[in-house]
């Protein structure tokens, strides 16, 4: 059986990303794969090395006014020594985010993500969820309760800290994990096939 490596390369300005991160860590570990966390506000060599070395990207980020926070667009700008090389071509991607408001305009920040995947010529995965929430008889306590499809969406409330991040988001960032993971897992096998 092959071990797909995913590395999470995320932002959290006030931990509650960092929640979604390490749910996103433990669904992508518990289908198998060698996980890496790695925080993009302090990026060393060593884990620039991690993410050239992995078979799947997930990118998370705050979306503070309308996009990512400002520490991920500077890892994403500073990624660009990897756009001219090619290190990143047919690597895996995929992405979640956080923020106050239901919307809050997480899907441009989702979107933003699969720009920048598709700029280092990545493929893209999507959260592969039907929405919960969405009808009379459904909860806010549903997986995937935002209706989000691109990525995983959480919300937070602003006046809460990290152990205020919804139960749902959580599971949903979870499923991510898993997601992309297994995806790895067949992608690296069909790659050592060819």
């Amino acid at each position: 059986m092959t071990t797909p490596v995913v590395s999470i390369a995320y932002h959290s300005g006030y931990g509650h990303t960092a929640v979604l991160a390490e749910a996103v860590r433990d669904g992508a570990v518990e289908a198998g794969a060698t996980v890496h966390l790695i925080k993009v506000d302090g990026i060393t060599e060593a884990e620039w090395e991690l993410l050239d070395a992995s078979d799947a990207i997930v990118f998370g980020s705050p979306t503070y006014m309308g996009t990512a926070s400002g520490a991920f667009h500077q890892f994403a700008e500073d990624s660009s020594k990897r756009w001219f090389a090619d290190t990143w071509l047919d690597k895996l991607a995929a992405g979640f985010t956080n923020s106050g408001s239901k919307s809050g305009d997480k899907l441009h920040t989702l979107q933003y993500f699969q720009i920048l995947a598709g700029q280092h010529g990545m493929n893209w995965i999507n959260l592969g969820l039907k929405p919960g929430w969405n009808t009379s008889e459904a909860s806010e306590n549903d997986i995937n309760r935002l209706g989000f499809f691109s990525g995983a969406a959480g919300q937070t409330p602003a006046d809460l800290g990290p152990e205020g991040v919804h139960k749902a988001d959580v599971a949903t960032a979870e499923h991510l994990g898993r997601r992309v993971a297994l995806t790895a897992r067949t992608f690296v096998a069909g790659k050592a096939a060819a």
